[in-house]
């Protein structure tokens, strides 16, 4: 009896030729040589090598060591080229030549896919502001007053974007309490985890020249997950009047697979009804697709699930961000990731930061290894994400794990 082909998946698969989101990797047998794959079940299919093969005119696109060339493109070049990978791991004539450039994924060592060019990070869940707003500002408004009227950003640190699996230095730096006389420098003792989801943008955009609302598909390729690792101590203290700064930048986990947006359109979605009128350039009411996208989220510390944000509750979509970002003639590049801010939903469940869940350690996380205020060294984040896909199957996201462990 013949083996089973890896190609040959069930029809609910998360990562089935419906999906195919991008990475990169590398092997224990030529681990310095970086190719760029596509994820297929349980297995990553040598893009570059399947081009090749193929005698493909998109070689040049799947042949270098990342995504960058492909997300220089532009959307036309996306297109094509995802029509003509679902056909090569869809199609039985080509089984022969694609299922010898397949490797199990326990077998590679997956790397950050892009050079992030830019990091900017937004502010856009209502349900998370309001937490925020309420928690540190319990006798006023917990919305400032332009929260409905832009949507909420800082730049953040490209350098220190790192791939799902890299260990995360617990951070050092000044720390004061609101009854300490003085501030204090050490390691933080309030470390949390922000579930977002990032989006990447391909072509890159003239300096002066914003992007308006109905061309974020010319620019953004895909989007994945993303944890905003936060030292609320240090961010506590620093914030006044400038905004983040040490507390965010030491690391940012991202997926190391890449979603095209081509393979979310049955999962766009109308964001939350606006109660304030928008300025014309984030006005959204009358594009032709909804800017929402519905993505279910899983926060997991050490295997052990403690919430589930909904992506469908955020105030601002992609493209408003993306829009306000540019509206002052500030520039894109290839490669340049935003993330959307910490997803939360109404219920306690979906609170999609430890921050909120245990309200500023009011209210620690019992876990079975124990209690939890933040996070203690040695602590697993796992952040997995799905999608609805077309004909009711899921599109699998790729998770986003760190491991906190001692500051150096």
């Amino acid at each position: 009896m013949s083996e089973q082909s890896p190609l040959e998946l069930a029809g609910d698969d998360p990562f089935g030729p419906h999906n195919l989101p991008y990475g990169v990797f590398t092997t224990a047998d030529e681990p310095e040589r970086r190719r760029l794959g596509v994820r297929i079940g349980n297995h990553v299919l040598d893009a570059g090598a399947a081009a090749a093969a193929l005698g493909s005119p998109y070689t040049a696109l799947l042949g270098g060591p990342g995504l960058d060339p492909l997300l220089a493109a532009g959307r036309t070049a996306w297109r094509d080229v995802r029509r003509a990978l679902t056909g090569w791991v869809s199609v039985p004539a080509h089984r022969a030549v694609i299922e010898p450039l397949l490797i199990p994924l326990p077998a590679v060592t997956m790397r950050l896919p892009y050079q992030v060019g830019d990091y900017v990070d937004f502010y856009a869940s209502e349900h998370h502001a309001t937490n925020v707003g309420r928690i540190f500002r319990p006798d006023g408004e917990p919305l400032t007053p332009n929260w409905k009227h832009l949507p909420i950003g800082y730049h953040g640190r490209s350098g220190t974007v790192v791939v799902s699996g890299t260990d995360v230095v617990r951070p050092r730096g000044q720390r004061k309490a609101p009854a300490d006389p003085v501030p204090v420098f050490g390691p933080s003792v309030k470390l949390d985890i922000e579930a977002e989801v990032g989006f990447v943008v391909g072509v890159p955009s003239e300096r002066g020249t914003p992007v308006p609302l109905a061309d974020f598909r010319d620019h953004v390729f895909g989007l994945s997950l993303l944890n905003d690792w936060s030292a609320r101590d240090l961010q506590a203290w620093e914030y006044v009047p400038l905004g983040p700064f040490l507390g965010k930048s030491f690391a940012t986990s991202v997926s190391a697979w890449v979603t095209p947006l081509e393979a979310l359109d049955d999962a766009r979605c109308a964001p939350p009804a606006r109660d304030v009128a928008l300025l014309p350039y984030l006005d959204d009411a009358g594009e032709d697709e909804p800017g929402g996208f519905d993505l279910r989220i899983s926060v997991a510390v050490n295997g052990h699930v403690i919430a589930e944000p909904p992506f469908a509750t955020m105030y601002w979509t992609a493209a408003q961000q993306l829009a306000h970002m540019t509206v002052n003639g500030a520039s894109l590049r290839t490669g340049d990731l935003f993330g959307s801010g910490t997803v939360s939903g109404p219920e306690r469940h979906q609170r999609g930061s430890l921050l909120e869940l245990t309200w500023n350690g009011r209210d620690p996380l019992a876990l079975p290894e124990g209690e939890r205020a933040f996070l203690e060294d040695g602590d697993e984040v796992t952040m997995t994400a799905w999608a609805p896909g077309p004909g009711g199957v899921r599109v699998g996201l790729g998770e986003v794990t760190g491991r906190v462990v001692p500051s150096a």
